[in-house]
């Protein structure tokens, strides 16, 4: 049973585990974490990675515990192709997918690749169908039929990609999953905010809607940030009965990214006591690893894998950030392998100076902690910034002196 308070872990909202709010169901049901950062995360304007770079970042996610890994699209390039071939052989334990547009010769390279399954996009969004390629739901349809029809008789899984469907008219939603479990049902359907702009309320809506609709078929959700939403918009899909939940890499993706696939194994671990345990410190590397391949910085304040996730500048409570960390974190930075950390600057108190003289091994009087303290302040507001160690003891030296 889960729990808010966890010795040396965390302590979170009791409200989260409230009668009527806690569904200790998602704990015995397996959840699949789809990460697609060798695909939809290369998709980050600028970003490359090479051959070598998804085999590391695959055999650092099969590390994390992740078992079901979007290697690529083999059609965009011999170099996907490659490095997808070499991922399947690499990782025989994973399921390994490719991405793939309805068409034969791409379910071809997934099946030469050695790829266990097969995501099949095809568009379902309104602005998709008339502003791009000028298609009806019955066009998506023929499209479709005969390639998950094909990549079934190739021995392939296949996830039925519908992409952009928060934007689809309700009807032709319903008329083409009606079509496709009528005449080619697949292994599993999706449902992809591929803008991001569906609220959680509806994400929650369409897995009920899209399960009703196929007769329990296995529902996974594909979620983009573009309004800071993709972590949350797949949560409120697992709370209602979602199979799947994709992620990439630190958020990685198109525009404002995919779901980080560091928050959602945080979120569904402690908030929602998903019962599947994931490496947390491979996950940390991981996260390194990736940033490092990707040329993409992590944000000081990125929830799990920010530098500074437990650093306290203000002096209220700095004796307990270090000796009774849940006391001002809702999570012990022990358990995640890091130190809390106390700096100095603007918003540092009499405290603050009093645990960095300790830290250095000095004394101060009470006179002299408020003159040090008053240096402190000023520097950090003339730079803007925080205050060194270097300058702090300077500072101290001569205030000392």
């Amino acid at each position: 049973m889960s729990s808010y308070y966890k010795e040396g872990a965390w302590w979170v909202s009791p409200y989260d585990f409230m009668e009527g709010v806690f569904d200790e169901s998602i704990a015995k049901r397996e959840i699949t974490i789809h990460d697609a950062t060798l695909r939809d995360g290369e998709q980050t304007p600028g970003v490359v990675f090479s051959v070598d770079d998804k085999l590391q970042i695959a055999e650092k996610l099969y590390e994390v515990g992740i078992r079901r890994i979007e290697a690529g699209m083999p059609a965009v390039s011999q170099m996907d192709y490659d490095a997808i071939c070499k991922i399947a052989r690499r990782l025989p334990d994973a399921e390994i997918y490719t991405f793939a547009r309805a068409m034969r010769k791409d379910v071809d390279m997934a099946r030469d690749s050695g790829a266990k399954g097969v995501v099949v996009e095809v568009p379902i969004g309104r602005p998709k169908l008339e502003y791009q390629f000028h298609w009806t739901w019955k066009d998506v349809l023929e499209k479709s039929v005969d390639c998950i029809e094909y990549a079934k008789s190739q021995g392939l899984k296949v996830l039925y990609f519908p992409y952009d469907t928060t934007r689809a008219d309700y009807d032709d939603l319903c008329s083409l999953v009606k079509g496709i479990m009528d005449n080619a049902p697949p292994t599993s359907i999706g449902i992809v905010d591929t803008m991001g702009c569906a609220t959680p309320a509806a994400i929650g809506f369409l897995v009920r809607k899209m399960k009703q609709m196929t007769g329990g078929l296995p529902v996974e959700v594909h979620t983009h940030n573009d309004f800071g939403m993709a972590v949350a918009t797949e949560l409120a899909a697992v709370a209602n009965g979602c199979d799947a939940v994709h992620a990439c890499v630190n958020g990685l993706g198109e525009r404002t990214g995919n779901a980080a696939l560091e928050e959602l194994i945080l979120n569904l671990q402690i908030l929602m006591g998903c019962d599947k345990k994931y490496d947390l410190s491979a996950l940390a590397e991981l996260c390194v690893l990736v940033s490092n391949l990707s040329g993409v910085e992590i944000a000081h304040n990125k929830p799990f894998s920010g530098s500074r996730n437990y650093v306290r500048e203000s002096g209220i409570g700095v004796d307990l950030v270090v000796n009774k960390p849940l006391a001002m974190f809702a999570t012990d930075p022990s358990y995640f392998g890091k130190k809390a950390e106390v700096v100095l600057g603007k918003k540092s108190g009499k405290l603050s100076v009093e645990y960095k003289l300790d830290q250095m091994g000095l004394s101060a009087s009470g006179e002299q902690v408020h003159e040090i303290l008053d240096q402190v302040k000023a520097l950090g507001i003339s730079k803007k910034g925080l205050v060194t160690d270097d300058e702090f003891r300077r500072i101290a030296d001569t205030v000392l002196r």
